[in-house]
């Protein structure tokens, strides 16, 4: 890191700078000044950004739970919500251009701040491995379709380093990455939707239409299975807002959010709700494999499938452990990616991809999403109302500052929120937002040893 925090905080203003200026891979905690992403770009980067092959599985685990309306329904309000979030915690990193393990600092201290990182850090790297698998999987069945080479170890290592090498690149690489790839995943998603209709209409009319399901907890339940999926996103979206030209309204910020999820993630989980409602099967290679009906077409889509792995992972799980460990380790951001792909080798995703895993990762979501509702509603209440969305940035830059150490008070709330989370497992997000805002609001007004943090 070659300029001075000084330096950055009295530079010229943003709209005075070269926005191309920024070499590719040249990522700091620093505030941001040079911003690469524009509006139709920005939505461009979390449309392909949001390809997870778990929300097939996450589709896959509400058969017989929701009949289609329901799941539809479920999916848009989910997205809905999950808008609205982003746009209310990315809302500090827009407006002074900090990621997020600096805005975390004010509330949970610069101690403290390891803890949401950590949070915010495993989730990132289980779905990194997860993804990488799947994608090397793809590749592995195009690779056996068309010559009969069959070795799925070999494609997932390389597959990872081609990953790692697009994820030194930074933003700069993510925006030409997300930009492209965009295109290919919606045309694929919309000829895999209508080609899962065409082949398997009867049965999905049977058991996913023709029947009653329910619009009780498990309908809101089902709404935060894939709020939980983005529910990480929440919390370090400032790592990207950041990136986002000035100029965007609140309500503009929360429009290119949704908009950007709701198409992906509907075309997703309907069609992991659709095949296995009409075949059983969970696993996402399958799924696709089964709704297809000629080899070339399985070729391309495979590829596709594969293409989407890494425009996801690269945005969303490589960035968000990068900052952390650029924080804690003070390490520069290449090589904080490269420590970040190779620690995705240890999280054995080839035991996430089985069948028999889609309800284990249901359970993986409710739990970590225990933890991240409690986070999202600290930083809430911290910037909206005990800041007025007025932050320091030299005192969020300053470790012997008053957010020095860890704040007693984030850690208490965290502590409450996370408790009545888990009581209530099924809809965990939403549960734990108003206990856990009001324990942190209280203890920050009226306990002595949070005084220092109110400055």
């Amino acid at each position: 890191m070659q300029t001075t925090v000084d330096n950055v905080l009295n530079n010229d203003p943003p709209e005075t700078q070269d926005r191309s200026a920024r070499a590719a891979g040249d990522e700091n905690l620093l505030p941001q000044k040079t911003r690469i992403m524009g509006r139709v770009s920005y939505l461009f980067a979390w449309m392909g950004g949001c390809v997870s092959i778990g929300t097939f599985t996450m589709g896959s685990s509400i058969v017989g739970t929701l009949n289609l309306l329901q799941a539809v329904l479920a999916i848009a309000i989910g997205c809905l919500f999950i808008g609205i979030a982003l746009a209310i915690n990315g809302a500090a990193g827009y407006k002074y251009g900090i990621p997020f393990m600096v805005q975390a600092r004010s509330c949970f201290g610069f101690g403290g701040t390891r803890i949401p990182g950590l949070v915010r850090a495993v989730p990132a790297l289980v779905w990194y491995g997860f993804q990488s698998w799947i994608g090397a999987g793809a590749l592995n069945a195009v690779a056996a379709t068309l010559f009969g080479y069959d070795n799925p170890v070999l494609f997932f290592i390389v597959f990872q380093l081609l990953q790692i090498a697009l994820s030194v690149l930074g933003f700069k690489g993510i925006k030409w990455l997300e930009n492209v790839g965009v295109v290919f995943i919606i045309c694929a998603l919309l000829y895999m939707f209508f080609s899962v209709i065409d082949r398997y209409g009867d049965e999905i009319t049977a058991n996913l239409v023709n029947v009653e399901g329910t619009w009780g907890l498990p309908f809101w339940g089902a709404t935060m299975l894939f709020l939980g999926i983005y529910s990480t996103m929440i919390l370090n979206v400032s790592d990207y807002s950041r990136e986002h030209t000035e100029g965007s309204s609140p309500g503009l910020m929360v429009t290119i959010y949704s908009m950007s999820i709701l198409p992906v993630t509907l075309f997703m989980g309907l069609i992991g709700l659709m095949v296995s409602g009409a075949t059983g099967v969970t696993d996402p290679i399958k799924v696709f494999a089964s709704a297809v009906d000629n080899t070339p077409l399985m070729v391309i889509t495979l590829v596709f499938i594969a293409f989407a792995q890494v425009t996801t992972n690269v945005l969303n799980n490589v960035i968000p452990p990068t900052y952390v460990l650029m924080d804690v380790f003070k390490i520069p951001f290449r090589l904080a990616a490269i420590v970040v792909g190779l620690a995705a080798f240890l999280t054995f995703p080839w035991l996430l991809a089985r069948d028999e895993s889609a309800h284990g990762l249901q359970l993986f979501v409710q739990v970590y999403s225990a933890f991240l509702g409690p986070i999202f509603a600290i930083m809430a209440v911290d910037y909206y109302i005990l800041r007025n969305r007025r932050l320091t940035l030299s005192q969020l830059y300053d470790e012997q500052g008053p957010y020095r150490g860890i704040n007693p008070a984030a850690v208490a709330a965290l502590t409450g929120g996370v408790i009545v989370a888990l009581i209530f497992s099924a809809v965990s997000w939403y549960a734990s937002l108003v206990p856990t805002g009001l324990i942190y609001y209280f203890l920050m007004r009226h306990w002595p040893a949070c005084a220092r943090f109110m400055q």
